[in-house]
């Protein structure tokens, strides 16, 4: 549905637990490509346990923003002109403001910018004048050994690195993020008196026991080698984990995780811990296996759901209608379903956004088809990529993928052995099974020596093949020669080489 200018919606924010308001102020046409219109949302500066009145609309006014770096400034963007599900109207005013807005944003005010704004005026008045002065202060300080502009707010490992006493922090008024490899009681001490100190990234050695309570922390990153409990700040509702803690492990949050999300570096740690069974938003990376009923008995009351494969195959695709509050599904390099798996539109009636990238091609079509009729409605739909069969083969059934992440292989080095995996596959795929036999086996031979010494090479460079790499290796040489095999066969014809003398080959060239 298109909304009028003056239009006023209102929209239920987990955050403040109540319902915040936004203003539709104008309209502009789309000139990113993707055609259709803009709508220029305005946010309210009201909340309600109940939907407004007519009379307080009349009363209600912008946000004006003034928290950390904003400089009272309106939360005015142009957004797609569909209103969302879930978004509710309650009547139509003059705009509350006739000032054009130069900023696009994502979509449409969820509360966040007033959760923020109330956040921020429960603070000092005397700190907020003293970040609001250093913001704009380029004056140096010393930090450790490091000279920095008294307006810096995020250090890093380097900037930290001659750092011996976490209160010289102090020194920085304006600072929010700290990303460290270090961890003390110092520290905790430090974060806990800093009321603006909000994004913290630990990297490395944690206790046990980590317990950030009495922070204000928002935005935590952290490596939960050997940590046994998390108890996080009241006021965190982003969480990002990397790590294999020992399980169990628990995590502790106000509200069991509700309003919060949780991103984790692989599906591992989903099922590792014990804790937020309400989580509002879930991301999960570099999936291989991923079971989606296991997935939903664990985090019963998702509201956003966002799966990356490595690529990886998702099985039980069809229970996820029993996450009934499912407002935002996301995708990418996940297989292993079908259209017809895929839960229809009326299974999930709030769904206000499906994206969907590299997938089986088949259910692509499938699922493009069904929930084009809820563009209309306010869907943000987005179905991408999608993967023949034999890109699966080549991408999803890689069989060096497992190299990528592995301690001592690097990101370079997995990802060229899948690219000469890949390069190798399509090679005997064009062998041209009517040549003259001494000109196929001139090609295998070929392709057997490409193959070795492109290992030896990266061997070369960076010594990491070993036992268990160079068994894989020549493992996969056996899986590229049975697909040349397969391909004779089916002309009913035999591979016409002796497969031990390319074996004995491939041990010739390998220096590892």
């Amino acid at each position: 549905m298109i909304p009028q200018i003056g239009d006023i919606y209102c929209v239920y924010s987990q955050q403040l637990q109540q319902y915040t308001a936004c203003q539709v102020t104008d309209y502009q046409e789309d000139e990113s490509g993707g055609g259709g219109l803009l709508a220029a949302v305005l946010t309210l500066d009201w909340t309600g346990q109940e939907l407004p009145h007519n009379d307080q609309l009349h009363r209600m006014q912008p946000l004006v923003c003034n928290y950390f770096f904003w400089k009272d400034k309106l939360d005015h963007s142009y957004v797609n002109a569909l209103v969302p599900p879930g978004y509710i109207y309650v009547g139509n005013i003059s705009p509350l403001t006739t000032s054009k807005t130069n900023s696009y944003g994502g979509g449409w005010s969820n509360g966040d910018s007033v959760y923020r704004q109330r956040q921020w005026e429960q603070i000092d008045p005397v700190r907020r004048r003293e970040f609001k002065e250093a913001a704009d202060d380029y004056s140096e300080v010393q930090i450790g050994h490091a000279s920095l502009p008294r307006r810096t707010h995020r250090l890093d490992v380097k900037m930290l690195s001659g750092l011996e006493d976490w209160s010289e922090l102090r020194r920085l008024p304006c600072l929010t993020e700290i990303h460290t490899d270090r961890y003390d009681e110092n520290l905790l001490a430090y974060l806990r008196s800093n009321p603006f100190l909000i994004k913290l990234s630990l990297s490395g050695e944690c206790p046990a026991v980590m317990d950030l309570s009495g922070t204000h922390i928002t935005d935590l990153s952290l490596n939960v080698d050997g940590v046994e409990q998390l108890i996080t700040g009241e006021q965190t509702t982003q969480l990002h984990l990397s790590g294999s803690a020992a399980a169990p492990w628990t995590i502790q949050t106000p509200d069991q995780g509700r309003g919060m999300t949780l991103s984790v570096g692989h599906p591992g740690l989903l099922f590792s811990f014990q804790g937020l069974q309400r989580l509002h938003s879930l991301y999960v990376y570099q999936i291989q296996e991923l079971d989606m009923q296991e997935l939903i008995q664990r985090f019963p009351r998702l509201h956003q759901l966002r799966l990356w494969g490595k690529p990886g195959l998702i099985s039980r695709m069809n229970t996820l209608t029993r996450l009934s509050n499912l407002h935002g599904l996301s995708t990418h390099d996940l297989f292993g379903f079908t259209g017809e798996e895929f839960p229809s539109p009326e299974q999930m009636p709030h769904l206000s956004s499906l994206w969907l990238s590299s997938l089986p091609a088949d259910a692509a079509k499938s699922i493009k088809k069904a929930y084009k009729s809820r563009i209309p409605l306010g869907l943000d739909l987005s179905v991408t990529k999608p993967r023949n069969p034999q890109w699966l083969e080549e991408n999803l059934h890689n069989p060096f993928r497992d190299w990528d992440g592995r301690e001592h292989i690097t990101t370079a080095h997995a990802r060229k052995a899948a690219q000469l995996y890949k390069k190798m596959l399509s090679a005997i795929r064009k062998l041209d099974t009517q040549a003259a036999e001494q000109d196929i086996v001139e090609q295998l031979a070929a392709l057997v020596t490409e193959y070795t010494e492109a290992f030896n090479k990266m061997d070369k460079r960076k010594s990491f093949i070993d036992t268990i790499e160079r068994e894989e290796i020549y493992a996969v040489l056996e899986q590229l020669l049975d697909q040349a095999e397969l391909r004779y066969e089916q002309q009913k014809k035999p591979l016409p080489v002796d497969r031990e003398q390319l074996y004995s080959l491939f041990d010739e060239l390998r220096d590892f």
